[in-house]
């Protein structure tokens, strides 16, 4: 493997059906490569989609989506920039409150931490979501300790409760932030 690579971290939410295509090839054909690991919530889906076998025949490498023993080598490469894409409104606030329960939160959460390498965050959250009073505090603290999060209307107009099914996620959006992010300031 050579080039740089995407810690893409996926959880639950609508568009995950779509990484494979939409975000882990498109990466692969910029030269990167990509190391998914998965909520165990989205793990179960895109078992039962068949997209989970399909993504590690894509990027060659095992998608984890459970903690390695310690006598256990790591089957990812070391990341040169996270994605957390798609991510919950749930997985959000988890990030910016440091809990990380899962796998998946593990190296994301210690990357904020040691304030490298740098992170993107779409969170496919919607109108409710972000009512929420805690919201803007979770949002306020992964951009003040760096975290790219690409969201606002121009990007991904939030709508109520399953009133927007179906909806793309803005794919080139993502893949533009994650370039910028890992080419540094």
């Amino acid at each position: 493997m050579s080039g740089p690579v995407l810690g893409l971290v996926a959880c639950a939410a609508g568009g995950i059906e779509d990484l494979r295509t939409q975000l882990i090839e498109p990466m692969q054909a910029d030269g990167w490569t990509v190391a998914v690991t998965l909520t165990p919530t989205a793990a179960t889906w895109l078992r039962a989609s068949g997209e989970f076998d399909e993504i590690q025949e894509a990027t060659g490498l095992a998608v984890r989506d459970q903690a390695r023993l310690p006598t256990e080598a790591s089957p990812h490469p070391q990341v040169d920039c996270y994605a957390v894409v798609p991510a919950t409104a749930n997985t959000v606030a988890k990030l910016a409150l440091g809990i990380a329960d899962n796998h998946a939160l593990t190296g994301v959460s210690e990357a904020i931490g040691n304030g490298t390498p740098p992170i993107v965050v779409f969170p496919r959250i919607n109108a409710a979501h972000a009512a929420h009073p805690a919201w803007r505090g979770h949002v306020d603290t992964l951009q003040r300790v760096g975290v790219h999060l690409v969201v606002g209307d121009d990007v991904w107009p939030l709508h109520a409760p399953r009133s927007a099914p179906g909806r793309q996620l803005p794919w080139a959006t993502i893949r533009t932030t994650i370039l910028r992010a890992a080419a540094g300031p």
